[in-house]
């Protein structure tokens, strides 16, 4: 089984930039989007619309932010695309799809970046996050793999320039220990590391200077298998051939 997960920064502008005739030759069974920035029901370009997938999106209200998306080989048992939490909700940020037994879920984590307004929203989102979507896969055991831009990296190895970034949101140390508590105490997996320790693996740069150049990045993309995940990590990819967006696109094989 094969997903790949990709921040898009707009999902017109990657279409543009060929990240649909991409994918289409990866030959995925799930496809999880972020940042659409679009009302995807008012779009009629084909490609956006892939030929034997099934498609779903969760949009924000606002037009031209956020916004979520799954395409699937196979047709869903099930659609969720509330996370029941009202302003995360209007900015679409979670969507999941139920395929037999297996959970796929499309999440983007806010930032924090612009003040403490949202940071303060992103811990508010965090929390929720655990105590309702985690907790329910750790109760009824589901099998499940959260695809998405977190917004946070993980350790010193998930992004180039750690000793400078301790006070910038996406690294502060109260949203690494969270990350870190659903590691190591709630039994989720990173499963990009099960198979990649290597440091300077990173899934995006920023517009500013020569990051992308000079691979000055983060690791803020992730496929987070729950402890209760039938299937096992195969291989892990970081796509950065072509350029589609801000964020690179993850691949990730299941056996």
């Amino acid at each position: 089984m094969r997903i790949i997960t990709c921040n898009l920064n707009g999902i017109r502008a990657a279409a543009k930039k060929g990240f649909f005739s991409w994918v289409i030759s990866q030959n995925p069974d799930f496809i999880c989007v972020q940042e659409t920035k679009a009302q995807m029901n008012t779009l009629d370009l084909k490609e956006l619309y892939l030929a034997g997938y099934y498609h779903y999106f969760s949009d924000a209200v606002k037009k031209g932010y956020s916004g979520v998306g799954i395409y699937s080989k196979s047709k869903p048992d099930k659609i969720i695309t509330k996370m029941e939490l009202d302003w995360a909700d209007d900015e679409g940020r979670y969507i999941e799809i139920i395929v037999d037994d297996l959970h796929i879920i499309s999440t983007y984590f806010p930032s924090g970046s612009s003040g403490d307004l949202r940071q303060d929203l992103k811990y508010e989102f965090m929390s929720h996050f655990e105590k309702f979507q985690l907790a329910d896969i750790i109760s009824k055991k589901k099998s499940a793999v959260i695809c998405g831009d977190i917004n946070i990296v993980h350790t010193e190895k998930d992004i180039k320039n750690w000793r400078s970034n301790q006070k910038n949101s996406g690294c502060l140390p109260q949203e690494r220990e969270w990350l870190e508590h659903c590691f190591s105490n709630l039994g989720f997996l990173d499963a990009f590391r099960q198979k990649n320790n290597n440091h300077d693996e990173y899934s995006w740069w920023s517009n500013r200077g020569r990051a992308w150049e000079n691979n000055v990045g983060w690791r803020i993309d992730y496929q987070i298998l729950s402890p209760n995940f039938e299937l096992v990590t195969d291989k892990v990819k970081i796509y950065k051939e072509q350029r589609f967006s801000d964020h690179a696109p993850c691949i990730f094989d299941y056996i």
